[in-house]
């Protein structure tokens, strides 16, 4: 009888077991990872936002953790607080202005990482995908409490890009390349393509960071023949809590963009001010390409079908310059405004042949306008802030180890088949050797933990999955 008894439960317990991985295979359903190629961790996600967001967290499940753990060192030294407190701000001031659907999303992510065995939960999740707006938010929160703080939180130059059209392109038709800037800690987990089929809105594929829903560096095409990116904005200043979370709006301008009318409407749509950049935008349909100029106060949309715009943390905008930063427009020794003054002079020496190799040299780039030499350091174009004669470039927050840490370029015709090129590490070639910058930076031994090198990979062509490409995303 007691025999009996333990085999009913064995077979009542096989039902349960067969529901539950049911549920996980539904789940998952259509959504994969590929083995690293290049530096680059390519995922496919597809389905509703739920769905999207487990995907994302089940698959990408250990890179998560490990991201996490690096944006927590990061915050919680730079602005002084405990991570305890952007959780809390994760959950009450930004959760409330954040849509069903991408609430759905990021929840997904967090029952995706439990799954996995991974002690994440939806407020860790939140926060992280809020990391490249926290200083803009801590700084804003101190002014309001009147906390004193030793915290250094002057927003810091990310990224170098440009966009093309009409007589400045081989073929006169739209080209847009960017190559994101950060420290190297969080920079050499930059290594994400998502390809994601969303249930509504156009399909995507940007580069990403693990646990973001945005591509956070913002470089990505979608399926109406949009193609965005940005560089920050200089010593901006500015937060409005009661807005939209830049990274909701950023990914729903991605998903849901079809002109950059739509783009600029949903980027202005409760704007917070958080992340301020220079948004560079093409239409593959028009050959039209834009700049929008996003502060908190003041916002400047340019367009044209005949020139280009180009990007290096520098504001433009008189107005912006003097109501919203402390930027000094006329240190030529600041590394946005060198860039700046590089990126003009590649734009007139190379009118009428730039194209997708053109832009690859472009974000190699050695040449510094300051010294009027070639020399790698914070004020080329592929940025070596490690390699700075000042130890780290002057460059905010400090972390020595820091500069371009990966690139990415689109024309016309690569967007048409949803596809982009992009190389992991610098375009240059130079690889960095974290063992080796440690032992002459020893400032810097804090980041010894989570610090790793960062090879310079050779540029690979990605684009949109075939059902084909399936490699299964089986529990």
């Amino acid at each position: 009888m007691r025999r009996c008894a333990v085999l009913l439960a064995l077979f009542v317990l096989v039902p349960a077991v067969s529901s539950q991985a049911a549920e996980l295979d539904a789940r998952l359903n259509g959504a994969f990872r590929k083995p690293a190629q290049n530096g680059w961790i390519f995922v496919h996600l597809e389905g509703t936002p739920f769905n999207i967001g487990f995907q994302h967290g089940y698959l990408l499940a250990p890179e998560i953790q490990d991201a996490e753990k690096v944006v927590v060192l990061e915050q919680t030294r730079e602005s002084r607080k405990d991570w305890k407190f952007f959780r809390n701000a994760a959950r009450d001031m930004m959760w409330p202005h954040i849509e069903p659907e991408y609430r759905e999303e990021l929840q997904g992510i967090s029952e995706g990482l439990r799954a996995k065995g991974v002690e994440l939960d939806l407020w860790d999740v939140v926060a992280l995908n809020a990391f490249c707006e926290w200083e803009y938010y801590v700084k804003e929160y101190n002014r309001r409490h009147r906390t004193s703080s030793t915290a250094n939180l002057a927003a810091p130059e990310h990224c170098s890009a440009f966009a093309a059209t009409g007589s400045y392109t081989r073929n006169g038709k739209v080209i847009i390349a960017h190559n994101d800037w950060t420290s190297y800690l969080d920079g050499a987990r930059w290594i994400i393509v998502f390809d994601i089929v969303p249930k509504a809105g156009q399909r995507i594929l940007m580069d990403g960071f693990p646990g973001a829903i945005h591509s956070a560096d913002d470089f990505g095409i979608n399926s109406a023949g949009i193609m965005i990116t940005e560089t920050t904005i200089s010593h901006f200043s500015g937060y409005d809590p009661n807005g939209i979370p830049e990274f909701v709006r950023a990914r729903k301008a991605m998903q849901y963009a079809a002109s950059i009318d739509d783009f600029a409407r949903i980027m202005k749509d409760g704007n917070n001010g958080g992340y301020a950049n220079t948004w560079l935008v093409a239409d593959r349909k028009t050959d039209e390409i834009a700049s929008l100029e996003l502060g908190l106060k003041n916002v400047t949309l340019q367009r044209t079908s005949d020139g280009y715009f180009v990007g290096s943390n520098f504001p433009a905008d008189p107005k912006l310059v003097k109501e919203e930063t402390n930027f000094n427009i006329k240190d030529l020794g600041e590394s946005a405004n060198a860039r700046h003054v590089r990126w003009e002079q590649l734009m007139a020496q190379n009118k009428g042949k730039i194209d997708v190799a053109a832009a690859q040299r472009f974000l190699a780039d050695h040449y510094d306008t300051f010294e009027k030499k070639e020399d790698a350091d914070e004020r080329t174009l592929c940025g070596h802030i490690e390699l700075s004669p000042r130890g780290d470039g002057g460059w905010q927050p400090p972390y020595g180890a820091a500069g371009a840490v990966q690139n990415k370029v689109a024309d016309a015709t690569m967007a048409e088949h949803m596809s982009f090129t992009a190389a992991a590490g610098h375009a240059c070639g130079l690889n960095f050797k974290s063992v080796e910058y440690l032992h002459q930076h020893s400032g810097f031994s804090w980041e010894k933990s989570m610090l790793r090198d960062m090879n310079a990979d050779p540029w690979t062509t990605f684009t949109t999955a075939l059902q084909s490409d399936q490699t299964g995303a089986k529990p």
